[in-house]
């Protein structure tokens, strides 16, 4: 039983940060609604995902990382529960997504696929570090488009009329994770364009990738030769506006 003290010290302590998080957090947004959009919503975000696992690691190392992976998966199901139901005193329960698709997959088919998303926040995480970190660098020196991270990476569905609950959690997740998706396939068509416009030898990928890269029709063919990457670059790229991809709204305004 000893042995387990530092693992159950670790859930505790964290479970019970979580929710002064949670507190603050919702005390923040109703002072702002800055923290619903980057770059606050970067800190926000950490709160409840990567820094738990660092508060643990230093409480009490590995043990104290897995004692806040618990503590995360216990405070993520009560926040859930008891704000479903707060929303539903005194009203009458209305249908929900997670009811619809229980219904479809089973109760915990369902939450069990939700779980085994819940790791590719480590990819999220990832790819939005990438953004802050080295697009701009890449953007200065390559002279490509910059971006508001604010008008991609925010949380706005929980202004949705009944979205309560676990609907509420996992539909703030998709928020996320779409903005900095989108945000980062807009960034890696600008990079794509201008250094790599040439197409692929297999028409197949050139298919299933034509709605992330719609450049790549316009690329220089795949049977060419340098000479036509060369043209085809050259035909984009003046030197007199950014480096933009070739479908980018800049090119159709004509603003540098």
């Amino acid at each position: 039983m000893t042995s387990l003290l530092p693992f159950f010290h670790s859930s505790l302590t964290i479970f019970v940060a979580l929710a002064i998080a949670a507190i603050l957090t919702r005390i923040a947004y109703a002072i702002t609604d800055k923290i619903a959009r980057a770059p606050w919503l970067d800190l926000f975000v950490s709160l409840f995902t990567w820094i738990p696992w660092v508060a643990g690691a230093k409480l009490n190392g590995w043990i104290g990382v897995a004692g806040a992976f618990v503590a995360q998966l216990i405070f993520l199901h009560a926040f859930c529960l008891v704000h479903r139901a707060l929303r539903s005193l005194g009203k009458k329960k209305g249908r929900t997504l997670t009811d619809a698709q229980g219904r479809v997959l089973g109760p915990f088919r369902n939450q069990l696929c939700l779980m085994v998303q819940t790791p590719a926040i480590l990819v999220f995480a990832q790819v939005r570090l990438a953004e802050i970190l080295l697009y701009p660098a890449i953007a200065w020196l390559g002279k490509l488009p910059t971006y508001r991270s604010s008008e991609w990476v925010n949380l706005s569905r929980h202004k949705y009329d009944g979205l309560i609950g676990y609907d509420l959690l996992w539909c703030w997740y998709c928020d996320w994770m779409t903005g900095i998706w989108a945000l980062g396939s807009e960034m890696l068509r600008n990079i794509e364009s201008f250094w790599c416009p040439i197409r692929f030898r297999d028409p197949v990928k050139n298919s299933n990738i034509s709605t992330d890269f719609p450049d790549v029709a316009k690329w220089a063919p795949a049977d060419g030769s340098m000479e036509d990457a060369v043209l085809a670059f050259e035909a984009h790229y003046d030197g007199k506006r950014k480096n933009s991809w070739w479908g980018h709204p800049d090119r159709k305004s004509g603003n540098q």
